[in-house]
């Protein structure tokens, strides 16, 4: 070992983040392997390394018996207190035995196992910085595409982006940038694994608490995201400050906010509903844009009957029923929507004591479009 190679140390600590200690190990891991197979001994050796100097030196370690049956691992207490008269039985006594020409061996055999140990050091570093990222958000460069992945760098590491987790809309191709939702760390033989998605819920959530800032100080809260990636989705939002309108924050001056996150879904539409603990209230608001006229619950099935104008009942369920199944999926309630004239023939509209949702505008959101407007 000479002292060029404890400046190359020094450079991996310093370029690679990996400790020097690491390094020595490894070193000294590889020399002791070197001296093992080139020179036929036995395991008990030990290697010791003078950092200062660079200088190398290799002991064989031997216990002290009273009758030898492997000279390779044992020596005799007379030949041993001829080193020492103070030995004693089953004490261990060290011995140079540093070849002459261990040096340019060594160098050949320990360059691949310090190669690998770098490696691992530099995998369990990327792993531990990663692993701290689940359910977090990056931006990343698109480097390849197979039938099965998406290749996404992130810097150190290149991340997989699975079909099933890629919006159907979007066309990708090398070098685009793009922001991911990191789904899962995996620990493997190959080093760490990191699993990213577009569809994910947290992405849109994760998008929201960029853009606007009263979410990300804790001002606004998320409270449920329902979405159907690419086409549309709903968040429901709510504050304690009662100075502070939730969906106004996030949609943002003329839709500013709102639209930064649709354009990054590459047209993805995004409806932001008021949350609220009242079901009758919260489902109501979940169906925006389609005003509702009555809301009947049934607590022990969770589920809801909704009553909505007879020419805004298309506009409630949705197109294929995309509307009531996102409002189903955002509040956590089974909802059965009928048109008015409908209710009104079942006998179930109007109620004697019918809750008049419209009673109190304050409960009630705008439908982001008209926010917007």
């Amino acid at each position: 070992m000479s002292s060029e190679l404890l400046d190359a140390l020094i450079i991996l600590e310093r370029e690679k983040g990996i400790s020097r200690e690491v390094l020595i190990d490894a070193i000294e891991a590889a020399l002791v392997s070197a001296y093992r197979r080139n020179f036929n001994q036995a395991q008990n050796v030990r290697i010791d390394l003078n950092l200062k100097t660079g200088s190398m030196r290799v002991f064989a370690r031997k216990e002290v018996v009273d009758q030898v049956f492997d000279p390779r691992l044992e020596i005799s207490l007379e030949d041993a207190r001829q080193i020492n008269p103070n030995y004693s039985v089953e004490d261990v006594v060290e011995m140079e035995v540093t070849p002459k020409d261990f040096g340019r061996i060594a160098a050949q055999t320990a360059k691949q196992v310090v190669t690998q140990r770098v490696r691992e050091a530099e995998r369990g570093i990327i792993y531990s910085e990663f692993i701290d990222r689940e359910e977090d958000i990056m931006t990343g460069i698109v480097q390849r595409l197979d039938s099965k992945f998406i290749y996404v760098s992130l810097g150190k590491i290149e991340a997989l982006l699975p079909v099933n987790e890629q919006i159907p809309n979007e066309r990708y191709k090398p070098h685009d940038r793009i922001k991911v939702f990191i789904t899962k760390v995996e620990k493997t033989t190959k080093g760490p694994q990191i699993f990213v998605s577009r569809t994910h819920p947290g992405l849109l959530k994760r998008l929201f608490e960029i853009e606007v800032p009263e979410i990300y100080d804790g001002t606004v809260e998320i409270k449920s995201v329902a979405r159907e990636a690419g086409d549309r989705s709903k968040i429901s939002v709510h504050s304690e400050n009662n100075e502070v309108d939730p969906v106004g924050s996030c949609v943002g001056p003329k839709g500013t906010r709102v639209q930064a996150v649709v354009n990054e879904l590459k047209g993805e539409k995004v409806d932001i509903v008021k949350w609220s603990d009242d079901p009758v209230v919260f489902v109501a608001n979940s169906l925006s844009p389609s005003k509702v006229l009555d809301v009947m619950v049934n607590e022990a099935d969770k589920a809801t009957t909704v009553v909505v104008p007879d020419y805004q009942l298309s506009l409630a369920i949705g197109k294929r029923g995309q509307n009531a199944r996102l409002a189903a999926k955002l509040t956590g309630w089974k909802i059965d929507i009928k048109a008015e004239a409908e209710a009104r023939e079942l006998g179930i509209y109007p109620r004697e004591e019918m809750i008049r949702l419209f009673d109190n505008h304050d409960d009630l959101d705008l439908n982001v479009e008209d926010e917007m407007e």
